[in-house]
């Protein structure tokens, strides 16, 4: 099994040109949001231009927009169909016709229960990179064959272990019983994807067999949005270069340590996911970056 690192993250962490403008530093389009949950789509946005992508568009239903309008600076929203509540399938269209434009496709945080068409067709159709989390692996659960249908295509699924029994199809008991890292090494091999299961020690099980474990982060990260956090710093990575597997794994390392070097100041009581934005991530790069002496 692989550590992941300093060392690790400061030879993978995609390059930044001296002269570089925000078209070469990528596209991301996040789709998510509901009412009720616009914290998360607002942690992932903000999370994703933190991180470094160049251009960052957001979009969620209509009935929650001029919240995230109201939030978001850096990034951009726009409205999305919904039935008042919730993204309605007649958004496929709009998502698709933004997503030409765009590099990468993060999909789920606040996206709320109940809309598994747009998930799973937006899975079957997207030929970017996708990094699904959250309600979008909820969808995920009720069609596997959506996931199947992307074996040739980069997808990260970033689950806690509650998402990860939904979908395997088992009781959380069952999962508890199994060995962590055979699980995820063979979810990953079997459905062709990158899978980050989330947790103490998480760990990036890869298509090939591979898997890494990131041995920092503790508690301060035990907070409501740190995992929408995780998936923009992942998709700001994809978008601007990085492999799948150095996105994705680069990413929990940076998401974690951000985390430990803000405890050793607030304390893990204190910490919360947009100072990890704020403070933490800024702090993690910089580390990252160090010359080796």
């Amino acid at each position: 099994m692989i550590e992941i690192n300093d060392k690790f993250v400061r030879n993978a962490l995609p390059s930044r040109k001296p002269d570089g403008h925000k078209g070469d530093f990528g596209k991301l389009l996040i789709v998510g949001g509901a009412v009720g949950y616009t914290g998360a789509p607002y942690l992932a946005a903000s999370a994703a231009v933190r991180a470094g992508a160049g251009l960052v568009y957001l979009g969620v239903p209509g009935c929650v927009w001029a919240v995230e309008a109201a939030k978001c600076v850096s990034a951009m929203p726009f409205p999305l169909p919904d039935d008042g509540e919730r993204l309605t399938a007649d958004a496929l269209a709009r998502i698709q016709e933004k997503l030409r434009a765009c590099d990468v496709l993060a999909l789920g945080p606040g996206l709320g229960r109940g809309e598994s068409v747009v998930v799973c067709t937006l899975l079957r159709e997207t030929a970017q990179p996708v990094v699904l989390d959250a309600d979008g692996l909820n969808a995920l659960s009720e069609d596997m064959s959506a996931l199947t249908a992307r074996r040739d295509r980069v997808t990260i699924l970033t689950p806690h272990d509650g998402e990860l029994a939904r979908l395997l199809g088992i009781s959380p008991d069952e999962l508890a019983r199994r060995d962590r890292v055979e699980t995820a090494r063979n979810f990953a091999v079997s459905h062709g994807c990158v899978l980050v299961r989330k947790g103490h020690r998480t760990l990036v099980a890869l298509p090939d067999g591979r898997v890494l474990e990131n041995t920092c982060g503790g508690s301060a990260l035990a907070k409501g949005g740190s995992g929408d956090v995780l998936t923009g710093i992942i998709a700001a990575l994809l978008a601007q270069g990085a492999t799948a597997d150095r996105a994705a794994a680069c990413a929990v390392w940076l998401h974690a340590r951000a985390g430990d070097l803000l405890a050793e100041q607030m304390t893990d009581y204190c910490v919360n996911p947009e100072d990890i934005i704020a403070a933490g991530l800024p702090a993690a790069f910089r580390e990252a970056q160090k010359t080796e002496g």
